[in-house]
């Protein structure tokens, strides 16, 4: 069953085409681009899940690796300090990217464990090819959280973020199981003193 949030952003991404065609340029959608950059960072993390799931489908490799992301998680923090940003929250957001990267794999994995013939043809190099792309989001993110600080902390934070995600869905072209993904990449990223903040899904 999908949650309400996901829900929402699903009706959310379905909405965008329309607004970029006829919505005002002073509208939420349009208005959000410090978020929207965010998401954008978050749409491109859950696609770059797609060759994780490439790298490790039919291998000893696990979907979860509970030392590689706490190690990520124990980067994150240290890196948030030096940005003004509190530690706690930088990990929330990047615990949440880490979750919302497993559900596109076990999506992946379930089709192709059904659909034999979708099955990828090539394995990436996780070490070489698809970790650096991985830490050079992760370090956009960093820079790109610190700069949304304001707008994050701010009580129209829950549906701006939302049109952000469904502006960046659409422009990214998510199908359905990365809008899931979407969907559980965003409950941390409104500061958690917002009384609006997402629920997780």
């Amino acid at each position: 069953m999908v949650s309400a949030s996901v829900a929402l952003l699903f009706s959310a991404a379905a909405v965008v085409p329309a607004v970029a065609q006829s919505g005002p340029p002073g509208s939420v959608l349009f208005a959000d681009r410090e978020l929207t950059a965010l998401t954008d960072l978050f749409a491109e993390r859950l696609l770059v899940a797609d060759k994780v799931a490439a790298a490790k489908y039919g291998t000893a490799r696990p979907i979860d690796d509970p030392a590689r992301e706490r190690k990520i998680l124990d980067d994150v923090a240290d890196r948030a300090v030096g940005l003004g940003l509190d530690p706690d929250v930088v990990v929330a957001v990047f615990g949440d990217q880490i979750e919302a990267n497993k559900v596109v794999q076990r999506g992946l994995y379930a089709r192709w464990d059904a659909h034999p013939d979708e099955r990828p043809t090539q394995r990436p190099d996780l070490d070489k090819d698809i970790r650096p792309a991985l830490d050079r989001i992760t370090t956009q993110l960093l820079g790109t959280l610190a700069a949304t600080e304001d707008v994050r902390s701010s009580p129209s934070c829950e549906v701006r973020l939302y049109g952000a995600a469904a502006r960046s869905a659409y422009g990214h072209e998510l199908d359905v199981l990365h809008l899931k993904g979407m969907g559980r990449a965003l409950p941390s990223a409104c500061a958690p003193e917002n009384d609006q903040a997402i629920p997780r899904t």
